[in-house]
């Protein structure tokens, strides 16, 4: 983007007063600074807002309940007309160049920029250095749990950004519809990647480091992790996949069913697929809107990757 680019922050909070120092520290330190800061609250009770007001001079749009993370995101990419937004959880550290490196990467195709996350606790392991979609549903985030290496040091271009750290080109969140506020948490940057690839914009990876801590911001006291996972993994199929790529997706929901059975998980698990279904319909209304606007054919918006065995992801042995 060009020199006089304006730049906003947007940071979805709740109940993240602990976490709250140590980000901000990080923002003041950036070689960028930005344009502004804008952090939406999804009714913290913690702090929080009490601490935002007294520490910092970041605008704060108080939602006063829990709504999720992809309505606190779009809320504040709606509140900002910077050319680009910068998404970061409370539960981040960025690195002090985080920004200005993220930011030169939107060039005029790029409508997301992945950086690499590690773990706060140990920032020799990688969270994630940029999202994959696969054909039987399942998102991988390239490299987590791995050790940090030279091969997480090369910047390129690769498929999506996860939502903690990463920065966006606004107007084509916008062009797309911004974050869909179905999915409450977890896979609403998947989808928002998948949605921008058939668009036609490209997400590019700069392996500056972003520190997180994990879970330490998602909103989701009530709902566990793995049920939002597999209710919001419906929802994107039922919205994108072609019909050709349903034994692969009935694969993947049965290896979980079985998985959920032998941990003690079934009755969660089944709740989560139950709780998909009133959501279905309007899924499927929007899979025909996508069809008509998308530029780029979904099967080169979702490219062959091995989905089971070794190649996989998630296996040791799964090359990067």
């Amino acid at each position: 983007m060009g020199a006089a680019v304006r730049v906003a922050v947007v940071v979805p909070s709740w109940n993240g007063r602990r976490w709250l120092p140590g980000l901000f520290a990080s923002l003041r330190a950036q070689t960028l600074a930005p344009d502004e800061v804008i952090v939406v609250d999804n009714g913290s009770t913690d702090g929080s807002l009490e601490w935002l007001a007294a520490e910092t001079s970041a605008r704060v749009i108080a939602l006063g309940e829990n709504t999720g993370f992809a309505v606190a995101v779009n809320r504040g990419i709606s509140a900002t007309d910077a050319d680009a937004v910068a998404l970061v959880n409370t539960d981040v550290e960025l690195a002090e160049d985080w920004l200005e490196r993220a930011v030169a990467r939107l060039g005029p195709s790029v409508g997301s920029v992945a950086t690499k996350m590690v773990l706060m606790r140990d920032p020799g392991v990688v969270d994630d250095a940029g999202d994959v979609l696969r054909r039987d549903g399942v998102a991988e985030q390239r490299g987590h749990g791995k050790r940090d290496s030279a091969r997480f040091d090369v910047a390129g271009e690769v498929w999506g950004a996860s939502a903690g750290a990463a920065v966006y080109r606004r107007a084509a969140v916008l062009g797309v519809g911004g974050f869909d506020e179905r999915y409450f948490a977890y896979l609403e940057d998947v989808d928002l990647a998948l949605r921008l690839r058939l668009a036609g914009w490209r997400c590019w990876y700069e392996p500056v480091v972003a520190r997180h801590a994990r879970h330490g911001s998602d909103g989701v006291e009530s709902a566990p992790i793995d049920a939002l996972v597999a209710r919001n993994t419906l929802l994107l199929v039922a919205k994108a996949f072609p019909l050709r790529w349903l034994p692969l997706v009935l694969y993947r929901q049965v290896s979980w069913l079985r998985a959920a059975a032998r941990e003690g998980r079934l009755r969660e698990h089944l709740g989560a697929v139950v709780a998909a279904a009133p959501l279905l319909p309007s899924a499927l209304r929007a899979r025909q809107q996508l069809r008509r606007e998308s530029v780029v054919p979904v099967s080169v918006a979702i490219p062959p990757r091995p989905w089971r065995g070794r190649r996989a992801g998630g296996h040791r042995e799964a090359p990067e």
